[in-house]
């Protein structure tokens, strides 16, 4: 990411702060660039990136709790992984996910076409006592080439 497009995402996340009525603390901040620099992450993930960076002093619970208000308020994602942890997204266009199994790991995969195709097929279903709010696929896998040992 560019530092230009860098502070354009911190202008915009200022702002999406703004909107809820929330100020743009030194932690939310820290949380938010480092959720840029990782894409997804994990509450411990991004404090240990926060600490690295010597930004600011957070605790995991106040790093979770900034996380969890951010994917709350649609700033962010949420998704629960195969080991229980809670990972959020930055990302929040339309988008997949291939989450790998083995590293507890998740990539984008942007498919435009395949999200218009799902979107145009779903679109026509009903569910009996259902409305969709949102489609969220996400591929399962896991990685094709061994670790060298060395």
């Amino acid at each position: 990411m560019t530092n230009q497009t860098q502070k354009t995402n911190i202008e915009q996340f200022k702002n999406a702060l703004k909107s809820h009525s929330l100020k743009a603390t030194p932690q939310r901040l820290a949380v938010h660039e480092a959720m840029l620099r990782l894409g997804h992450a994990s509450a411990d993930m991004v404090t240990e990136e926060i600490r690295k960076s010597g930004s600011t002093k957070v605790t995991i619970a106040s790093v979770y709790n900034i996380l969890t208000h951010m994917a709350v308020l649609g700033i962010y994602h949420h998704r629960l992984s195969s080991n229980n942890k809670m990972y959020f997204d930055v990302n929040t266009f339309k988008h997949f996910h291939i989450y790998d199994s083995e590293n507890h790991l998740y990539k984008d995969v942007v498919d435009n076409e395949l999200v218009e195709l799902i979107e145009n097929h779903f679109g026509k279903r009903r569910f009996r006592g259902y409305s969709i709010d949102h489609i969220d696929i996400q591929l399962v896998g896991r990685p094709t080439k061994k670790k060298r040992i060395v």
